[in-house]
């Protein structure tokens, strides 16, 4: 990608590339925005166990779930046989991870509060390989490719790497790998084919209409979850649970935050629910389909950075 700055004539000025000479530069400027660039808390730098060593380990209140993640210049190094190295460790040490959010946090995490098997690998890097980025074209992999590049007006930008939308299996090669299988058996990523399975088809038009009108509000990224599908720009927007009879929509906004003059929102802030934010609301008709956009776009609004 190439940028440009416009001067006071309109003319364009090209922002040269500062190149990272080492990888503990990225790891220095991403452990510091964590949250603000991923949505993760921070555990531990360098965390080592047996033979390996973890360069960031992080955990996911969304999901509840702990995420890898490793820094790379070079460009030698297969993401499939190295993420499931580091998934397999965490699986087989959880007590280790656990003890090791314990002593770095305020709060306790029990080994029930953890979802294992929405744990992922993140790999970052100023640029990956041809045969990398193709590495990761399964549509249920754990694993995420993301480019960083840093120019020299003070910018740097995270991007990460899409796959071509495949629709095979990670398990059609984990017959051939002991570690992918065993990995595949716990940890799984979900798809929204899976979350439209077995739903009426007056639900599954509900949902594409909702779908379609929530993304022409903006470019907003699709994310099937375990429990959810969440519509995410820097974090979730709105999140979407379908049901046998509508669907159940969480707005990712605090108590006291959102205008619905109309009422149709649940203040949920005081009792469990799944989701982000402190507002719920059932949809079994898109009658108030606009009305609801309004709502979503108080919600994106704020949590779009």
């Amino acid at each position: 990608m190439v940028l440009f700055n416009i001067d006071n004539k309109d003319q364009l000025c090209h922002i040269k590339e500062l190149p990272f000479k080492l990888e503990k530069e990225i790891q220095t400027i991403t452990e510091q925005n964590l949250t603000t660039i991923f949505g993760l808390d921070f555990v531990r730098s360098e965390f080592s166990l047996g033979n390996f060593r973890i360069d960031t380990l992080a955990f996911d209140k969304d999901t509840s779930s702990f995420v890898i993640i490793e820094y790379k210049r070079d460009k030698n190094f297969s993401v499939i046989d190295q993420g499931y190295a580091y998934l397999s460790l965490m699986l087989n040490n959880k007590a280790d991870f656990i003890l090791e959010y314990n002593e770095n946090n305020n709060s306790t995490l029990k080994r029930d509060d953890v979802d294992w098997s929405q744990s992922r690998v993140i790999f970052i890097s100023p640029s990956f390989t041809t045969y990398q980025k193709e590495a990761i074209n399964f549509k249920d992999l754990p694993i995420e490719l993301w480019e960083v590049k840093r120019y020299e007006n003070k910018t740097i930008s995270y991007n990460q790497i899409q796959t071509s939308g495949s629709q095979e299996s990670v398990k059609t090669i984990s017959r051939k790998d002991d570690a992918i299988e065993k990995v595949t058996q716990e940890i799984k990523v979900f798809t929204e084919e899976e979350h439209l399975e077995g739903m009426p088809d007056e639900i599954k038009e509900l949902y594409e209409k909702f779908k379609n009108a929530i993304l022409n509000l903006d470019s907003l990224e699709v994310k099937p979850k375990k429990l959810y599908i969440a519509f995410v720009a820097s974090t979730n927007v709105v999140d979407i649970r379908l049901q046998k009879n509508g669907l159940k929509m969480w707005l990712n906004l605090e108590r006291g935050h959102l205008d619905d003059p109309k009422g149709i929102c649940r203040d949920v802030s005081q009792t469990g629910h799944w989701g982000n934010g402190d507002y719920e609301l059932q949809v079994n008709s898109d009658d108030n389909l606009e009305y609801i956009l309004s709502l979503i776009r108080q919600s994106l609004k704020r949590n779009k950075k």
